[in-house]
C-alpha cells in the first residue's frame, strides 16, 4: 500500500517513514501542503498521515481541500497540539483520526491499518484464497498450512493482489500502490517479484493461483475466479533486474 506522508520536520519524516516502509508500505514524503495536494491529485495513495503545522497551505487547509475535491482517502493527522478545540478543528475538516505528537511509531502503524481496514468498505484482517491465508497484522502467509517466507516487497505485492482477488491488475496499477515514486517504470521489478511469488506460493501446488494476463497484467485467484480466457506464465530471468528489493 502506497502513503503520502506530509511533515515539513525532516527528523520525525524520518522516523516515520523508515516505521512505515519496515511494514512494507510505500512512502512519497512531502514538506508542505502545496506539494501535498499535487501528490495527491496525480497519484492514487490508500492513505495520508498528514501534520497540521506545514509550510505553504497548513494541515487542516489540505485536508478541507482533499476533501472539497471529492477524495476519500483515509487522512491520520498529526500535530503537536493537544487541545480539545484543535482535534475537533481537525475532524471536522475531514481528518479521519488524530494523533499527537509525541507518540510511539506502532500506535500511528496501529491507527494506520485501522484506517486502512476501515476505507471506503470494511477489510478483513485476515484473506483467504483457496488454501492461501495472508494475516496481514503479522505479515504472516501460508499455504495449505505450510509458512511462506517473504521479502518485504514480496509480501506488499502478494496483499496487493489478494486484496484484488480476481481482478487483472495493470503494471501501472501494482507500481501506483506497490512501490513509491522513486520507482523507474522502465525495470523489470514487477516481473521479477511476480516471478519470484510465483515460485514461492504456487511451485509444488496443482492449483495455481498467480495468472498472467499477456499484455494486461497479473492476477491473483481461487480456480472459481478465474475469469477469462489468455491467461498464460511468463517468467523473467533475476539476472536482468537491477536491485533485489526495492
Amino acid at each position: 500500500m502506497r502513503i503520502l506522508l506530509v511533515e515539513d520536520d525532516a527528523r520525525i519524516a524520518r522516523f516515520i517513514s523508515k516505521g512505515l516502509r519496515e511494514q512494507t508500505y510505500a512512502v512519497d514524503v512531502i514538506a508542505d501542503g502545496e506539494d501535498a495536494l499535487y501528490k495527491a491529485a496525480i497519484n492514487d495513495y490508500d492513505a495520508v498521515i498528514l501534520d497540521v503545522l506545514i509550510p505553504g497551505r497548513d494541515g487542516f487547509e489540505v485536508c478541507r481541500e482533499l476533501r472539497a475535491s471529492g477524495s476519500g482517502v483515509p487522512v491520520l493527522m498529526l500535530t503537536a497540539r493537544d487541545a480539545v478545540e484543535d482535534r475537533v478543528r481537525g475532524l471536522d475538516t475531514g481528518a479521519d483520526d488524530y494523533l499527537t505528537k509525541p507518540f510511539e511509531v506502532a500506535e500511528l502503524l496501529a491507527r494506520l491499518r485501522a484506517l486502512l481496514r476501515r476505507g471506503t468498505t470494511v477489510r478483513p484482517a485476515t484473506i483467504m484464497i483457496a488454501d492461501l491465508v495472508i494475516d496481514t497484522r503479522p505479515h504472516r502467509v501460508t499455504r495449505a498450512g505450510r509458512k511462506i517466507e517473504l521479502t518485504a516487497k514480496e509480501y506488499a505485492l502478494l496483499e496487493y493482489l489478494a486484496r484484488e482477488e480476481g481482478r487483472v491488475l495493470t503494471r501501472a496499477e501494482i507500481a501506483e500502490h506497490v512501490w513509491d515514486e522513486n520507482f523507474d517504470p522502465f525495470s523489470n521489478l514487477i516481473d521479477v517479484n511476480i516471478n519470484r511469488l510465483r515460485r514461492k506460493v504456487d511451485d509444488g501446488f496443482s492449483v495455481q493461483l498467480i495468472h498472467t494476463r499477456r499484455g494486461e497484467g497479473y492476477m491473483l485467484a481461487a480456480p472459481d475466479k478465474q475469469i477469462g480466457a489468455s491467461l498464460e506464465d511468463e517468467t523473467v530471468s533475476e539476472s536482468e533486474s537491477g536491485d533485489e528489493d526495492v
